[in-house]
């Protein structure tokens, strides 16, 4: 004789499962990801479709009625044999999202090149890395975090890589070039103008009275301006960290010693409270720290 086989969907039995282990619909809501509402109407279908009841109404926590209890037991061995089958396993979804924004510079020569060893100590964070543009419209991006440049003392406890200017150029243009042994000496060079690195704090440092350079073009890009320096247009003023590719290469060199600390920085800014936003921030600060003392490193091994 036939049998009227009704079966429960999947969705109800894990609902009742995630009840019936944390003892609350509002707790299984939240495993499961869904309102508490949803899961009371899960079970309940369950429920109508074996025709008993399987929690005690009425009680916190929830209490198993005697039927209840006999049927988790079959229906946990029904989830773990579907839970094993590895056609039903797929990779877990990143739960947790971080929007940063940086300028242009910063973001190809320090973040990009080193998101690998971020993602892969923190996979679960999605991150979302946006541009800002120095001198365009305020952003409108909300981030999380900020890496802002700007005008700032050297000393704040958000500056990012804290570290000197001094000027670099190309071999071939310095081989162009009279011999520079002092400060002095520039002014027989052309000098490339961007107002993200003002010459004046530098020429101060070294007793130079000059003003800002007012020939050939302004550059508003960081990164364009060493691209310059690296093409041999002229002798850029830069931070070593954002140019270490290029000292590492030989492709950029430091004729002069003086320095000078520039009035702009790089500085971190979280907004919210998102549990991403301090791993990233932290190892954020690693990196730049890292940077500063391998720049260093090639300035040194380059006298």
């Amino acid at each position: 004789m036939a049998q009227d086989l009704r079966l429960p969907s999947i969705d109800g039995l894990r609902a009742f499962e995630a009840s019936a282990r944390l003892g609350s619909f509002e707790r299984a809501a939240d495993e499961l990801d869904l309102g508490a509402s949803a899961i009371a109407k899960r079970v309940a279908t369950v429920e109508e479709l074996l025709g008993t009841a399987l929690f005690a109404r009425g009680t916190k926590p929830l209490q198993l009625t005697p039927s209840g209890r006999e049927y988790l037991q079959q229906v946990k061995g029904a989830l773990q044999l579907l839970a094993a089958m590895p056609l039903h396993r797929r990779a877990v979804q990143r739960s947790q999202r971080l929007r940063v924004l940086a300028p242009p510079t910063f973001a190809r020569q320090i973040l990009v090149p080193r998101l690998a060893s971020f993602s892969a100590a923190h996979a679960q964070i999605e991150l979302e890395l946006q541009l800002s543009v120095p001198y365009a419209e305020p952003a409108t991006a909300q981030a999380d975090v900020e890496v802002r440049y700007g005008e700032v003392d050297a000393a704040a406890p958000q500056v990012l890589l804290c570290e000197q200017v001094l000027p670099l150029a190309a071999p071939a243009l310095l081989a162009r070039l009279p011999p520079l042994r002092r400060p002095a000496d520039l002014a027989r060079a052309p000098l490339l103008r961007t107002p993200l690195q003002p010459w004046t704090p530098w020429f101060r440092a070294a007793g130079l009275d000059w003003p800002e350079p007012a020939e050939g073009p302004k550059l508003l890009d960081l990164g364009l301006t060493l691209e310059a320096a690296v093409s041999g247009q002229g002798i850029a003023l830069a931070r070593p960290a954002l140019a270490r590719p290029w000292l590492a290469a030989g492709s950029l060199l430091a004729p002069l010693a003086q320095r000078a600390w520039p009035t702009q920085h790089y500085q971190l800014l979280t907004h919210g409270d998102a549990d991403a936003v301090r791993p990233f921030a932290d190892w954020l600060r690693a990196l730049c720290a890292d940077e500063l003392a391998a720049a260093e490193e090639e300035l040194s091994r380059r006298r």
